[in-house]
């Protein structure tokens, strides 16, 4: 097996992991994150009904400049927001494999910032 296979293998799983420890899924939103090298998104998921009920990203942001993880913050603040205007404050956040770390961590710290309870 190459070395290729092996890493994808072991962040599937580490995933999986991630996901997998919620005994309480269906019953909350999840929250997933995707952090690409220069934007970063994050989608709030209902796992009951299999659809996404609100999605934000730096994209989405005029004029956001800064460190990265400022504009994560802010991400996380405005999808907060948007998450209490639907009546939703009880949350998992999927990290999706990634560290919690950094501009992860700052888009979390935003959504706790906004009223978001995990």
């Amino acid at each position: 097996m190459s070395l290729l296979k092996k890493l994808q293998q072991r962040l599937k799983r580490r995933i999986l992991r991630i996901r997998g420890g919620q005994q309480s899924r269906g019953q909350k939103h999840r929250i997933t994150v995707y952090r690409s090298l220069n934007h970063i998104y994050a989608q709030i998921i209902d796992d009951a009904q299999h659809q996404t009920v609100l999605s934000y990203s730096s994209l989405n942001m005029k004029g956001a400049a800064g460190k990265k993880s400022d504009v994560a913050k802010s991400v996380g603040m405005e999808l907060g927001k948007m998450a209490l205007g639907k009546n939703i404050t009880d949350v998992f956040f999927d990290r999706g494999g990634y560290l919690y770390h950094g501009r992860v961590r700052a888009l979390a710290d935003g959504l706790r910032e906004a009223g978001l309870k995990f």
